[in-house]
């Protein structure tokens, strides 16, 4: 049994540039979880990022190894803006940056976290159990996939969850029928008919409303101040969200709840447009009304915006129908831990600080966005997080669990040293 100060569950962006971080301030900790794991095994292979290439990097302590870092030394294509970043391209980027600046990442999974005498009592899929003093929770979208009632009921066999597929060619020459009128709707829409399925989109949605493209690559310092670019989109509004965290957790919850849900909805991107166009089929303004399995296939009972019925009948249905937070669906947590959790809207009230109402429990990414706004739904948002976070369990931390077993030292990396772990 090895104990730590800080115990970080998941290995995606904020939780590796949360332990990059911690390694530089050189606070005791360790972290669990598939590096990259949801990005490698829940996204269809062969999709792009939504955010620009300036705001798909993780965060080391020096911002040196960004994505732009990344391609270059690769030789791979980059852009800023108007290229967008194929999925591949991120993952590797992100298995790099794990191994140069967080090597001791153990890739097993946490299977359950108990309160044990004041300090938290961390059990791991093979057996291993060990204390930890604080626990941040990084896990992303992991545990937060939402199927629609009607769906839910219905084996594998014939629905699935969107997160369920990095590959797709298992689906050529098939029917298969998209629910969701959303960004991963209609990605792994295109997807599949160019994994030679026949596809079907259904959406609630009357009209399909891609992304703009970006006007100007290269903005002038007065397109800048017109309409400023961001991490999570151009304009004002977005820039104050995106750099305002702080202030943004300070608004009254029902406009907090109300942005976070409205701003950057879950549009298709712009270049995804062109793909669906001619090659997909669309039932839009429909709703099921009832599904059932008949002869080996999935029938779909649709009724339209003015009560008009239709029944499509496909081999498989998937619901690309998002994801919605709920620590409840948190399994490594005991029911006592969540209970005594505050949450609004299933999502925990944290701290300036992320600690929830649990003391020492600590969350980032998107179950912190009623919080702190819709910056921290995407990766761009563990540039505000890491550090913050790293810096406050850094000035809290036990003396008596330094990183090395002796006490704790307040020196932190130079520039010098993260340079030379960029370099390696």
């Amino acid at each position: 049994m090895r104990n730590c100060d800080v115990a970080i569950v998941g290995a995606g962006p904020y939780g590796l540039s949360l332990a990059a971080h911690l390694k530089a301030a050189r606070v005791n900790f360790r972290i669990f979880g598939t590096p990259m794991g949801y990005w490698r095994n829940h996204m269809p292979r062969g999709m792009h990022l939504k955010s620009e290439g300036f705001a798909s990097s993780l965060y080391d302590p020096g911002s040196c190894f960004t994505l732009q870092t990344y391609c270059r030394e690769q030789g791979l294509p980059y852009a800023h803006m108007g290229s967008p970043v194929p999925l591949e391209v991120f993952t590797s980027y992100g298995l790099e940056f794990q191994r140069r600046f967080v090597p001791m990442l153990e890739d097993k999974n946490v299977k359950s976290l108990r309160r044990a005498e004041g300090e938290f009592r961390v059990e791991l899929e093979n057996k291993e159990s060990f204390t930890a003093a604080r626990v941040v929770v990084a896990v992303g979208l992991t545990y937060f996939q939402h199927l629609p009632p009607e769906l839910a009921h219905l084996p594998e066999e014939f629905v699935t969850h969107s997160s369920r597929h990095s590959a797709l060619e298992a689906f050529k020459g098939r029917e298969v029928a998209v629910v969701g009128g959303g960004a991963s709707a209609l990605d792994i829409a295109a997807l599949l008919h160019q994994a030679g399925a026949a596809v079907e989109v259904i959406a609630r949605v009357s009209k399909l409303r891609f992304q703009d493209p970006p006007e100007n690559v290269n903005p002038s310092l007065l397109d800048r101040l017109r309409n400023p670019p961001t991490g999570i989109g151009p304009g004002w509004k977005l820039f104050l969200c995106a750099n305002m965290p702080l202030l943004f957790r300070l608004m009254p919850e029902h406009f907090r709840l109300e942005k976070v849900r409205k701003i950057l909805g879950p549009a298709p991107c712009w270049f995804t447009k062109q793909q669906v166009d001619g090659n997909v089929a669309l039932d839009l303004g429909t709703t099921i009304r009832e599904v059932s399995i008949e002869g080996g296939r999935v029938r779909l009972q649709l009724t339209d915006n003015v009560g008009a019925t239709k029944t499509v009948t496909t081999d498989h249905v998937i619901a690309a129908t998002g994801f919605k937070p709920d620590l409840g669906r948190l399994s490594f947590l005991t029911s006592d831990i969540v209970s005594a959790i505050r949450c609004v809207d299933k999502t925990p009230i944290l701290s300036s600080n992320f600690e929830s109402t649990f003391q020492n429990l600590f969350f980032i990414g998107v179950t912190a966005a009623n919080t702190f706004g819709p910056l921290l739904r995407f990766a761009v948002g563990a540039r505000f997080a890491a550090p913050r976070l790293a810096k406050h369990l850094k000035r809290t931390a036990p003396r008596d669990l330094a990183r090395d077993g002796s006490a704790s030292t307040s020196r932190t990396t130079s520039e010098r040293e993260v340079r030379e772990t960029v370099a390696q």
